[in-house]
């Protein structure tokens, strides 16, 4: 049990560097990339002192709407962080009208229709979610401690400690990977078998390579690209850890011109979106994103399927994934998309119980604990 002197002098670390980051914070400063860079900078910083200043950031931008436009300051830091707290201990404490009216800015309600319970969602702290080797999530789960299997994406499971996980032997082994529950259901939707030729089209740091990899067991191919070649670096790494051996990296800019000429049996697009799926992790997204960025990004959004779309083989099968709820950049991209491309029929979503015998999947943080998702899955038309 900590002192209060102890805490006291926690606080006093961690309030001046809050206020800090949130202040050098703005639209082209993501306050989690520059939390990042600051704790980086603290040498000798304790953990505690670290928790408590990301808790003290993520607290002010989920509860700044209670504050009607004012900065960031001391006692307002000190009221967002007693919001949270009592959020956490009694979230019915807060009325439904109070959250809808204030968790999320205006331009959202015309822009989608969210089902109850997602702004609700939104203000509690985000959950954390592993995906073990395929068949080892209950001897990862024994090791770790404090975690939960999940009961329905086979290989997840929740981690409930507060252990530094990067820092663990089990994930420097290669036994787990951290990667929310909804994108280990974009996996599992992807269906890639051994053997099979994947293109895993906007890879990033390689999360969903490295469970496309997985499922396939390290047999076939993947070719994984992203613009940015720092990210497939980052991938490098992480794919020499979790001993995935099965895949090519190579840039593209998503433009026409395409990294291989290969068919693939299957392509996954994780596009670029708004992100409002991960508001509830990254509440300083809420006040930074606009409906003239969901415009730009649907558009993007629809190039980059024109763009793979050719990579097909027949029979071959497209996914559409977004970690983003807004009608424009879900049901729109989808509409424009088999106007365009008659030659793509709908198919149905395999999930960790098979078929969902439906063709587009929403995923939402209310009903499943993870960031919120969209799905699409298409299959070309054999001639």
């Amino acid at each position: 049990m900590k002192r209060q002197g102890e805490s006291s002098g926690v606080e006093e670390r961690a309030i001046p560097l809050a206020l800090s980051v949130i202040r050098q914070s703005g639209r082209n400063r993501p306050a989690d990339d520059l939390l990042r860079q600051t704790l980086k900078l603290q040498r000798g910083l304790p953990p505690e002192s670290s928790r408590a200043t990301a808790h003290l950031v993520f607290a002010w931008f989920r509860w700044r709407g209670w504050f009607d436009g004012a900065e960031a300051n001391e006692s307002r830091l000190a009221e967002a962080r007693a919001l949270q707290e009592r959020f956490d201990r009694e979230p019915r404490s807060f009325g439904d009208e109070d959250i809808e009216a204030r968790a999320t800015p205006g331009w959202v309600r015309e822009e989608m229709t969210a089902p109850e319970g997602w702004r609700r969602a939104l203000q509690a702290r985000p959950r954390t979610w592993l995906r073990a080797r395929p068949g080892t999530a209950e001897q990862v789960a024994a090791k770790l401690n404090s975690c939960r299997l999940s009961e329905q994406v086979p290989d997840a499971l929740e981690y409930l400690g507060k252990e530094d996980l990067f820092c663990t032997e089990l994930f420097q082994a290669g036994a787990f990977e951290i990667q929310d529950i909804n994108s280990q259901v974009v996996g599992l939707a992807c269906d890639p078998q051994p053997g099979e030729t994947w293109w895993d089209a906007c890879a990033g740091e390689g999360g969903k390579t490295l469970h496309l990899s997985a499922l396939m067991r390290n047999k076939g191919l993947i070719w994984a690209s992203d613009r940015a070649e720092w990210r497939l670096k980052r991938l490098k790494q992480r794919a020499a850890r979790a001993q995935v051996f099965n895949y090519r990296a190579a840039p593209w800019d998503g433009g026409p011109r395409l990294p291989t000429r290969t068919l693939f049996d299957g392509v996954l697009l994780d596009a670029p979106c708004t992100g409002l799926g991960t508001w509830h992790r990254n509440p300083h997204a809420r006040w930074t994103t606009t409906m003239a960025d969901v415009r730009e990004l649907a558009i993007a959004q629809q190039r980059l399927l024109a763009s793979v779309a050719p990579s097909l083989k027949p029979g071959g099968r497209l996914i559409y994934a977004v970690c983003t709820l807004t009608q424009a950049e879900t049901e729109g991209v989808v509409a424009d998309f088999e106007r365009k491309f008659p030659d793509f029929e709908p198919h149905q979503v395999r999930d960790a119980s098979g078929e969902t015998g439906r063709t587009r999947v929403w995923l939402w943080p209310q009903d499943t604990g993870g960031s919120g998702m969209f799905i699409a899955v298409w299959r070309r038309r054999k001639t």
